[in-house]
This record gives structure tokens, sequence and C-alpha cells, in this order.
């Protein structure tokens, strides 16, 4: 039931089309051409990422559930996969943790996590 002004609870239809649109896994591949299958799930913590799987443009990377990052070493992809899992563990806030970040790799990791809007 909804008062006025609530918005409406969502519909069952709408519901199952969200989980679909974030159901499955993707394939991220490295510079060095390293693959790292994610949860779709996971990827989605990305905004980047979220806009190539999802948008109806007809992006390659929709059709095929793959994205490869030409500019991204595998060291700072792997530790970018491992923040979309931490990033999924403790976004309901009744947790904390610091997710760690090795200083040596602090400049790199942060234009890739620019790029891939996190």
């Amino acid at each position: 039931m909804t008062g006025k002004g609530d918005r409406p609870a969502h519909t069952m239809e709408e519901e199952e089309a969200a989980e679909e649109e974030t159901a499955g896994v993707v394939k991220l591949i490295s510079a060095e051409g390293f693959e790292f299958v994610v949860d779709k799930k996971a990827a989605m913590v990305s905004n980047t990422l979220r806009n190539m799987l999802t948008s109806p443009g007809g992006f390659s990377e929709t059709r095929q559930g793959e994205v490869r990052f030409p500019e991204i070493p595998t060291h700072i992809l792997e530790k970018i996969c491992q923040y979309f899992y931490w990033s999924l563990h403790y976004s309901s806030g009744k947790e904390t943790a610091e997710f760690p970040i090795e200083p040596e790799i602090t400049l790199e990791l942060m234009m890739a996590a620019n790029y891939l809007d996190t």
C-alpha cells in the first residue's frame, strides 16, 4: 500500500528485469590479454561498465559479455576486480573495512578507477 507521495512498489516484472540485467558473468580483458571472469553484478559497480553492458546502443560489449582494456595492465585490473567484490560486500554499510591499496600502484589504480567511474 502506498500513501500520498510514496513511490509505488516495484512490480514483479520490473524486479525480474533488473535481476536479468545483472545476471551472469562478464569477461574483463587486460592490456596483456589476461582474462578476469567476474559476476555481472560486481562489474556493475563501475558506472562505465554498467553503461557499456546495459545500454541499448548495440555495443559489442553488451552482445559478447566481454570488455577489453588495452590501457589497463593486469595487476591493476586484478585490483579493480577485487574492489568490485569488496564494494558489493560492504555497500550495505552494516560493516566496514578499509580496501587495501599498495602505495606503488596508487597512481595507476586512480587513473583506471577514474576511467571506470568507480
